[in-house]
């Protein structure tokens, strides 16, 4: 394995260059380091795996770029693809005015296209800067960035505004020998409080109890309110605010992944807890679904960028991470003049953020 590190004034990232996963993030602040990202147990324990796993699973950390989002079934590849089961290598890696820029290279094509990294950290800036090219190849292909996030003692979520949230036809572990889901499928709701469980009644998708043994997925689709795509997670135990954002022009749709002891079979064996996937992306489940017809589309929800010779294409994503103030997350997040501003009730903070990364406002490709 090789661990490539970069580091700005209070904060460090490193990427796995085997696989292309963030093994590790830490923030400084107020002389704390926070840890946003999750690492599965079963990566640094040298145990023996089934033989069948993708690599990805084997290393599965932090966060990592899905093309296509899940299923690979237009172009063979692993499980999401090969950006999240294949070796990157370093294209560049240098200081800059403000902090430090690093530029990875996937060594497989997708799609016939090339496909760089670029990670930006500021100096003084709790947050990871992220974009993806798309260089060049042929037809389409789903994307979705991956970050996740865990957790000991349960926590609070918030989000921008939604459309709706909806499950998919079946649940990820519907055989109750190998594990266990709580939300009703299909189901949907606009209300994020309340969406249907499996055993009737609602659920409060803005709480993450650690009590619920679990393995459940949703998606949620953004409204039209002309700012950022933002999920914030008050994790209690760690006391730390995880927030998570995006350009909904380019990424539509967050994916949540709640994971919480409910697979009982190798590797994750009932020891994958607290975790919480907060998957932004432009995807259905699987590539042919997503270049095709599938009820994302019907929504009027692309699930798709397109690819062509001498085109390239890129999105943009951004993960950070700052101490709780409080016990719930913001109600409202905005980004202007360099600042990020988090409002809770009548309290409102500021942290230094790159407004102008995300492109918010600007045409975002097809």
């Amino acid at each position: 394995m090789t661990i490539h590190t970069i580091k700005a004034r209070g904060i460090s990232v490193s990427l796995d260059l085997t696989v292309g996963h963030i093994a590790d993030m830490v923030v400084e602040s107020g002389g704390r380091q926070l840890k946003p990202l999750h690492r599965a147990p079963w990566v640094d324990a040298n145990e023996t795996l089934p033989d069948n796993l993708p690599e990805g699973t084997v290393r599965l950390s932090g966060d990592f770029l899905c093309a296509p989002f899940s299923r690979s079934d237009v172009e063979e590849a692993p499980l999401h693809g090969w950006p999240a089961n294949s070796a990157w290598d370093v294209v560049e890696s240098a200081a800059t005015d403000d902090g430090r820029r690093a530029v990875y290279r996937l060594r497989h094509k997708v799609m016939g296209a090339s496909v760089d990294k670029i990670l930006t950290l500021r100096d003084g800036h709790p947050f990871l800067y992220q974009e993806h090219v798309f260089s060049g190849g042929h037809g389409a292909i789903s994307v979705a960035h991956h970050p996740m996030t865990a957790m000991t003692g349960g926590g609070r979520l918030a989000f921008s505004p939604k459309r709706f949230a909806a499950t998919l036809d079946d649940p990820l572990e519907p055989d109750p020998v190998r594990g266990r889901f709580m939300l009703a499928y299909p189901a949907r709701s606009s209300d994020l409080c309340h969406f249907p469980a499996a055993g009737g009644g609602t659920l409060d998708l803005t709480e993450y109890r650690m009590d619920d043994r679990r393995e459940d997925f949703i998606t949620l689709v953004e409204a039209d309110h002309g700012g950022p795509g933002w999920t914030a997670l008050a994790r209690q135990a760690e006391d730390d605010l995880v927030l998570v954002l995006k350009n909904p022009t380019e990424l539509p749709i967050t994916m949540l992944w709640f994971s919480n002891g409910g697979r009982d079979y190798a590797p994750w064996s009932g020891r994958h807890l607290g975790v919480l996937g907060i998957e932004d992306g432009r995807a259905a489940v699987g590539h042919a679904a997503s270049i095709g017809d599938n009820w994302l589309k019907r929504e009027g929800i692309a699930t798709a960028f397109a690819l062509g010779e001498g085109q390239s294409v890129s999105f943009r994503h951004v993960i950070g991470a700052v101490p709780l103030s409080g016990d719930e997350p913001p109600q409202a997040i905005t980004t202007a003049d360099g600042r990020m501003r988090l409002a809770a009730g009548d309290a409102t903070r500021e942290v230094p953020f790159d407004s102008d990364f995300l492109r918010i406002g600007q045409p975002a490709a097809s």
